[in-house]
């Protein structure tokens, strides 16, 4: 009977195509470079156990190696989203219909978030926050003991956020008391922000994310506001340091964006209404910018958009994209984030065009995806770019994405870790 469920199991992971040869060759007829943005032609990527062991033109093919023949498709290094909320169960427009789930369903109902977001070509994600504390953390150890599929994911474990603030899921009556989960990383004051942090780190997160300014997706927030003084973003970048993590800062204000950039975070998420100042410190101190610009398209045009939230959003989709061509001009470090969730899981290359179309080339917005987000994520030597020693994670489209950029949208072949996860 032992000997029967193992021959099964095996069969299975075969058929899913998560249990690749222990050597797997892939012959890619064009290869993006994204860090040396060039593309190279005929190329041949060694792969043993998950990772790239070397990539040529003329390179041996082992004996018994299974090979992945690519040779009329382009090759990519697997893309990244940088913000994404893959830990959430997909909702009816408002964050109130939380409540209508058990945290055990919450927690089931975001599965299928992580195989979208997987098929779809993104391999690794930054997953930055979630109303239900800790999901994300079960559903990065899930994915990475084989339990599920979904892509590599770095998770944020919960917002770190003022009370009654933009990480808050709020509009229920003042007398009803929030679940533990719920309010895990309310914090008011420097220490209490220290407190918040030194939980995450001992609960296994892989960052920090805190808001800085009001919402647009928050009942009774204002997005042009300021919340975490300058103080207590110092004390949140200080303390996470600590532990060896980084600090990302939801703002949408002028002085919110401001204020996260001189506390010395990584990156500033949304930054909808950065000024020339703003711009000009992100440049000096090196801050990207992960800048959401398609999902206004989702915002408005969902009929269960609450009309508190399209009342935030009036005019900011636009003030986000011109600025947004601002910092591109100006040579500030841009990353890749699309706020996934507000769009449908599995859509997040549709920022690609839109990217374009306000001011990157069409490498550009490649390496925002790759080289960038790995160097956001302190991951450059793991992942967003096929070199040696990084995991064998890379898709496959057909065309020409530097001529037409959209064709990141279908993608054809999906690969992590040298096993085939999608194919045409």
């Amino acid at each position: 009977m032992k000997k029967f469920m193992f021959r099964a199991g095996a069969m299975l992971l075969f058929g899913s195509g998560l249990l690749s040869a222990q050597v797997v060759v892939v012959k890619a007829g064009k290869l993006v470079d994204p860090a040396a943005g060039a593309v190279l032609n005929n190329q041949v990527i060694l792969i043993r156990n998950e990772k790239i062991e070397a990539v040529g033109h003329d390179l041996l093919i082992p004996k018994g190696a299974q090979v992945i023949d690519l040779s009329n498709e382009t090759v990519l290094p697997g893309l990244i989203d940088c913000h994404t909320h893959v830990a959430d169960a997909p909702g009816e427009g408002d964050p109130v219909s939380i409540f209508r789930k058990t945290s055990a369903e919450y927690a089931l109902a975001s599965v299928p978030n992580a195989k979208a977001m997987l098929e779809s070509g993104f391999t690794t994600v930054r997953d930055v926050g979630t109303y239900r504390a800790l999901n994300d953390v079960a559903l990065r150890d899930a994915i990475n003991k084989g339990f599920i599929v979904g892509p590599r994911m770095f998770v944020a474990g919960a917002y770190v956020t003022i009370t009654g603030g933009a990480g808050m899921d709020s509009g229920l009556a003042p007398d009803i008391q929030l679940p533990w989960d719920m309010h895990y990383g309310e914090a008011n004051g420097p220490w209490e922000v220290r407190q918040v942090i030194r939980k995450l780190a001992h609960d296994g997160v892989d960052h920090i994310k805190i808001l800085s300014s009001g919402a647009v997706l928050t009942h009774g927030s204002n997005p042009n506001s300021q919340e975490f003084t300058l103080e207590e973003l110092q004390a949140a970048v200080d303390e996470a340091s600590h532990f060896g993590l980084r600090v990302e800062s939801h703002a949408h204000s002028a002085q919110g964006i401001k204020n996260a950039i001189l506390a010395g975070v990584a990156s500033v998420e949304h930054a909808t209404m950065i000024d020339d100042e703003g711009i000009a410190l992100a440049k000096q101190h090196g801050t990207y910018l992960d800048m959401d610009i398609y999902d206004e398209e989702c915002i408005q045009g969902d009929k269960n958009t609450p009309k508190d939230f399209l009342e935030h959003d009036a005019a900011l989709g636009q003030i986000q994209r011109d600025n947004f061509r601002k910092a591109v001009q100006a040579g500030v470090k841009m990353s890749f984030g699309t706020d996934a969730g507000v769009c449908p899981y599995g859509t997040s290359a549709k920022q690609f065009a839109f990217m374009v179309k306000y001011g990157m080339t069409p490498m550009q917005a490649i390496q925002s995806a790759t080289v960038n987000a790995a160097d956001l994520l302190g991951k450059s030597d793991l992942v967003g770019s096929i070199k040696p020693g990084r995991f064998a994670d890379m898709i496959a489209v057909s065309g020409d994405p530097l001529a037409d950029v959209s064709v990141l949208e279908q993608v054809d072949w999906v690969i992590k870790g040298g096993a085939i996860v999608k194919k045409k």
